[in-house]
């Protein structure tokens, strides 16, 4: 996945304030993870806006207790942004998500078991959260369930997930057909990223299919297939594996 970099003011200049008052307030269309709760160990989010915008960002997005206390500096100061300029995905310090290293045992974890937590953009609250337990486990495909398909309808195909997916990694999974030809169609996450759907562009034909996986498909908590966020450096993960999981289209 491609993104555009952009640091500290580096980047965009500051617009003038009479500038700034012209501009219509952007609108937040959706923020990710979209589900009500989120692990101890959220590794990052993503915001979703109707149009790119100019200038920074991040200062102008806070995270806070319900109580209204905010959380110090939570994010790496940093933008990741969609080539579109439309969804801005911001990390969780690393260092104060994976244990044992310097900055966690200096400052401590970010998100604590039980709380609830507020994301706010200008002064707004854009979304709400209770923090769950920490989540290590990573994508298990072998668990997923698939819905039955009928040749000669278009409609959607839908994976159950075993748990929710990073809401940037709908383009992780695709459908092929026996030739390995890819069939083309629409992808996306439902259900707080706990749901993939795919409606292909042609009616399905009769025959066998498989659901391709991408090895470098991760949850919100930097967990990917066959991996774990928190791997030792002394013992370094697997390299990334596709996976696949095969399905049939029948009129049976």
């Amino acid at each position: 996945m491609r993104w555009r970099l952009l640091i500290g003011g580096m980047v965009f200049a500051a617009l003038p304030a009479a500038a700034q008052a012209a501009q219509p307030a952007p609108e937040v269309v959706a923020v990710q993870p979209s589900g009500a709760e989120v692990p101890t160990n959220l590794l990052r989010l993503s915001v979703v806006f109707a149009a790119p915008i100019e200038g920074e960002v991040l200062p102008r997005i806070a995270l806070s207790r319900a109580d209204g206390r905010l959380l110090q500096e939570p994010f790496l100061q940093q933008e990741l942004w969609s080539p579109d300029g439309k969804v801005l995905t911001l990390l969780f310090h690393p260092g104060r998500v994976k244990t044992g290293l310097i900055a966690r045992e200096q400052q401590g974890p970010i998100l604590s078991e039980g709380e609830d937590v507020v994301l706010s953009f200008d002064g707004r609250p854009i979304k709400r959260w209770h923090i769950g337990p920490v989540d290590g486990n990573g994508p298990v495909v072998a668990a997923w369930k698939l819905s039955t398909v009928r040749p000669g309808a278009r409609e959607p195909l839908v994976v159950r997930l075993d748990g929710p997916i990073d809401g940037r990694d709908a383009g992780y999974l695709a459908v092929v057909d026996a030739g390995d030809h890819l069939v083309e169609g629409e992808r996306q996450l439902r259900n707080g990223e706990t749901t993939w759907t795919f409606t292909p562009d042609a009616a399905w034909k009769a025959g066998d299919y498989r659901l391709m996986v991408h090895g470098t498909l991760e949850d919100p908590s930097g967990n990917r297939l066959g991996g774990h966020f928190e791997t030792s450096i002394d013992s370094p993960q697997p390299a990334a594996a596709d996976v696949t999981l095969d399905f049939k289209v029948s009129s049976n």
